[in-house]
C-alpha cells in the first residue's frame, strides 16, 4: 500500500448548488470528497493521520470491487480450479483491485461522471472483465453506481464502497443480524445477533442508515443487503454497503457468466 508520505491527486468535480462530489479518477476512481451544504463529510487525502493507517485504504470513499472485504489468505476455488490471489493486507487479499488502479474517463459533465476500468488478467485478477461507475450529483446528494461485466470468462463477483465519514455524532443503524467473525477476524457462513459496538463486522441490513457529521444530516440508502461498519478509530467511521460479505468467493458464491453484467449503487443525501 506504501507509506503516508502526502502526494497532490488530480480530482475531478461535479456539483449543484448545495452538493460538490470530487473524485480522483487516477487514485482508484474514488470519492475523494463529498462537500454538502459547505461540509466536507469524508477522511480526505491530507486528512490521514501519520501512522497506523494505509494510504491506499484511508481514505475517500472507494470502490470494492471484484470482490468486497477480505479473501481469506487470498485463496478461492472456482469451476474446480484453486486460485491465489496477491496478499495485501495483513495475510489477505483484501477490497479487490479497483481501489489501486486508474480508471478512465467515459464522460464528464456538470453533474455526473462516468468512470469505466478494465479488470487485469494476470495474478492480481485471472478473469479479465470490465468496471463502469458513475457519480451524480443533485440538490440533496450523490448518487454512485457501479456495474461489472464478464468478458471471456465466468468469474466470481462482490462488489461494493468503502466510505471513511468524518467521525459522526449520531449513526442510526438497525441491522437483522451480524456475520460471526472467526479467529482470522473474518466472516464465516453463520448469522449471529448484533451485539453493541464498536464493529468491524458484517451485517444483515435492509434499512436506510442514518447519520449526521458536523450538524448535516444524512441518510444513507442501497439495494445492497449486506453493510461493513468499522467505528473502531476515533476520528472516522467507515459504513458499507456491498452485495456480499467478506470472503464471499468461499462463502457466498455469485457466479457471473461471460456477457452477463451485475450492478449495485449507493446515495448518500441530505434528510
Amino acid at each position: 500500500m506504501g507509506d503516508n508520505v502526502p502526494v497532490p491527486i488530480h480530482t475531478l468535480t461535479i456539483e449543484s448548488d448545495r452538493v460538490r462530489a470530487e473524485v480522483a479518477a487516477d487514485d482508484g476512481g474514488r470519492l475523494a470528497q463529498l462537500t454538502i451544504d459547505g461540509t466536507p463529510l469524508l477522511i480526505g487525502h491530507d486528512d490521514l493521520p501519520t501512522e497506523g493507517v494505509a494510504t491506499g485504504i484511508g481514505w475517500g470513499a472507494f470502490p470494492m470491487v471484484p470482490w468486497a472485504g477480505r479473501i481469506r489468505h487470498g485463496r478461492f476455488e472456482f469451476d474446480g480450479v484453486e486460485y491465489r490471489l496477491p496478499i495485501n493486507f495483513d495475510d489477505h487479499a483484501i477490497h479487490g483491485v479497483g481501489f489501486e488502479l486508474p480508471w478512465s474517463i467515459v464522460e464528464h459533465g456538470d453533474h455526473h461522471l462516468e468512470l469505466r476500468l478494465e479488470l487485469p488478467s494476470d495474478d492480481r485478477w485471472p478473469f479479465g472483465g470490465e468496471v463502469r461507475q458513475r457519480y451524480d450529483v443533485d440538490d440533496d446528494g450523490l448518487t454512485t453506481e457501479m456495474s461489472v461485466t464478464a468478458t471471456d470468462l465466468a468469474f466470481p463477483v462482490a462488489l461494493g464502497w468503502h466510505p471513511w465519514f468524518r467521525k459522526p455524532d449520531h449513526v442510526g443503524f438497525a441491522p437483522v443480524a451480524m456475520y460471526r467473525r472467526d479467529d482470522d477476524h473474518i466472516a464465516v457462513s453463520e448469522l449471529v445477533p448484533v451485539p453493541d459496538g464498536p464493529w468491524d463486522d458484517c451485517f444483515v441490513n435492509f434499512e436506510p442508515v442514518d447519520v449526521e457529521i458536523a450538524g448535516v444530516e444524512l441518510r444513507i440508502t442501497s439495494p445492497c443487503d449486506h453493510w461493513v461498519v468499522y467505528d473502531e478509530r476515533a476520528y472516522a467511521t467507515c459504513i458499507e454497503p456491498q452485495t456480499g460479505p467478506p470472503d464471499a468467493f468461499n462463502i457466498a458464491v455469485r457466479r457471473l457468466e461471460p456477457g452477463a453484467t451485475t450492478s449495485a449503487r449507493y446515495r448518500i443525501a441530505r434528510r
